[in-house]
């Protein structure tokens, strides 16, 4: 993983509330092994028709946003299932960031886990960058992860929140396991102290083994 200080780009609005995981990844996309290919089913039954033709009235059909790089949601995004395979499919479709009122508790654990930036806002600023998106000229928006900012064109900054262990991922550039490494020290102080004060919880299963063979 990389060092993210800022996030910039030109957004696609997606005017849905309470779109669920398994919306933005079907389950006919969850058999493979590994995080691979998840790109094409990305809200695949809104891309798509049941005849699997394109529907150019949604907006990621549209060429406007084809290099879109953040998206915008209503309230309760990623709610339903807990499939990490939904923030995989995003990642691989080429978003960075998503800007929403509100997230489901455990998209957002995945998401801000694997350096899929969420950001929540007001309604009202949120109608405010979906109208802007919708403009054919419409200006990138610039998140600024280490001041907790979204910055556009023609709008007041705007604050957000973010966790300080979630802003840290994000600027050091680590997901979940290596920001747990990064306290190796303390764990092993930790351990060490915690097997010295209690000796007699240390490799029970082993010395019971031992002592049964």
């Amino acid at each position: 993983m990389s060092t993210i200080q800022t996030i910039q780009g030109k957004a696609a609005p997606i005017r849905i509330d309470n779109l669920d995981t398994d919306q933005i990844m079907p389950k006919q996309f969850l058999r493979g092994i590994d995080k691979s290919g998840l790109a094409e089913g990305l809200l695949y039954d809104l891309r798509y028709d049941s005849q699997g033709q394109v529907k150019p009235d949604f907006v990621l059909n549209q060429a406007q946003y084809a290099t879109s790089s953040l998206l915008l949601g209503g309230s309760n995004f990623g709610c339903g299932s807990s499939r990490e395979h939904a923030v995989w499919g995003l990642l691989q479709f080429g978003f960075r960031a998503i800007i929403a009122v509100s997230f489901a508790e455990i998209f957002y654990s995945n998401a801000m886990g694997n350096q899929l930036l969420l950001v929540s806002l007001p309604l009202a600023q949120i109608e405010r960058l979906m109208q802007l998106s919708e403009q054919t000229d419409a200006p990138e928006i610039v998140i600024d992860i280490a001041n907790l900012e979204v910055k556009c064109n023609g709008l007041p900054t705007m604050s957000f929140q973010a966790s300080q262990r979630h802003q840290e991922m994000f600027l050091k550039g680590v997901d979940v396991v290596g920001m747990s490494l990064s306290y190796t020290e303390e764990i092993n102080a930790f351990a060490q102290t915690h097997w010295e004060q209690q000796p007699w919880l240390k490799d029970v299963a082993a010395r019971m083994k031992a002592r049964l063979a």
